[in-house]
């Protein structure tokens, strides 16, 4: 029996950031804004507030529904951007001592808004040596905070938003089977964005004006849902929907395009919510399970992204 997402949770903080109020700092027009966020307004951090909170709550959430003693689990993966909280400091570990999870190991996996996946990889790679029977996944980043939106060159980034979310993974037969993970980096775009420090907050910058990003994206994702498919003895037309990084409307069409999958199986919540970071396909997942959209045995996949640049897709059997 391979490892399996048992079930996940995402949470949202209070606060919003409206396009009027991005027209307002950056002095960027709203049309272009809006051609960003297709939305007009998102969810993001209040001043007060801090995404460990709501992995908590997710966490909480998840274990509650499952009833899995956290005694059980013997990793707690903290994803995301490594731009956490506080400096010098384990989410993970905060937040397994909330949840009452005394013996796990607890780090942090740092790879951007590919970091969930990662995570889920090194969880499912646990599960199969036999290392633990459960491991608990979260995803939390302060992307918001990173956008200087005072900034006209950074309005490509305009759409971050914040949310949390908790999976957990263990070895069962239910929930969503992990059949296949294929993951690579191409280390050229490294330096396409970096950060640097003002008024004692990282923020993001575009370095250069090199071309050719999405060109990029649509070629990895084509080849990596390749590489996923035969591993899964699976083809395009297996898979019942694709789930994208909500980073960039256009590149998701395009991606979708070059694979050859229609958008109708694909989920698009640009409408209302901007790139929730790692948690943007959890996102999406759960809008096809509330909405019944799935019958055991269909195969979806998940195509993420992160710095460096680095791609993942990877491969779910929904098993009820």
């Amino acid at each position: 029996m391979s490892a399996a997402i048992i079930d996940f949770d995402v949470r949202f903080p209070s606060s919003t950031v409206t396009v009027k109020e991005l027209h307002e700092v950056s002095g960027v027009s709203l049309p272009e804004i809006l051609e960003v966020t297709h939305c007009e307004e998102f969810p993001v951090l209040a001043d007060y507030e801090q995404a460990w909170e709501f992995a908590v709550e997710a966490g909480r959430a998840v274990l509650e529904r499952t009833g899995v003693d956290p005694a059980a689990i013997g990793a707690v993966i903290y994803a995301g951007s490594g731009q956490w909280d506080s400096p010098i400091w384990s989410p993970a570990a905060k937040v397994a001592d909330e949840l009452g999870i005394e013996r796990a190991h607890c780090f942090e996996v740092t790879n951007g808004c590919n970091g969930g996946a990662t995570a889920l990889q090194i969880a499912a790679d646990r599960i199969a040596l036999g290392r633990t029977d459960y491991v608990l996944v979260l995803m939390g980043d302060r992307l918001s905070d990173m956008v200087d939106r005072a900034d006209p060159e950074s309005k490509p980034l305009f759409n971050f938003g914040d949310a949390s979310a908790a999976v957990l993974v263990g070895k069962q037969d239910n929930g969503f089977r992990l059949v296949h993970t294929a993951m690579r980096t191409d280390p050229t775009w490294c330096d396409y964005y970096s950060g640097e420090y003002e008024e004692q907050r990282a923020v993001v910058r575009r370095r250069g004006r090199r071309k050719g990003l999405g060109d990029a994206y649509a070629q990895n994702f084509a080849a990596l849902a390749e590489e996923t498919l035969a591993a899964a003895g699976s083809s395009v037309d297996d898979v019942a929907f694709f789930l994208m990084n909500h980073s960039d409307r256009n590149v998701h069409n395009r991606v979708l395009e070059t694979i050859g999958i229609p958008a109708e199986r694909s989920v698009f919540n640009y409408h209302r919510l901007g790139h929730m970071g790692g948690a943007d396909t959890l996102i999406a997942l759960g809008d096809l399970v509330s909405e019944n959209r799935l019958t055991p045995g269909d195969l979806v996949l998940l195509a993420t992204s992160g710095r460096g640049f680095s791609w993942a897709v990877s491969a779910l059997e929904y098993r009820g």
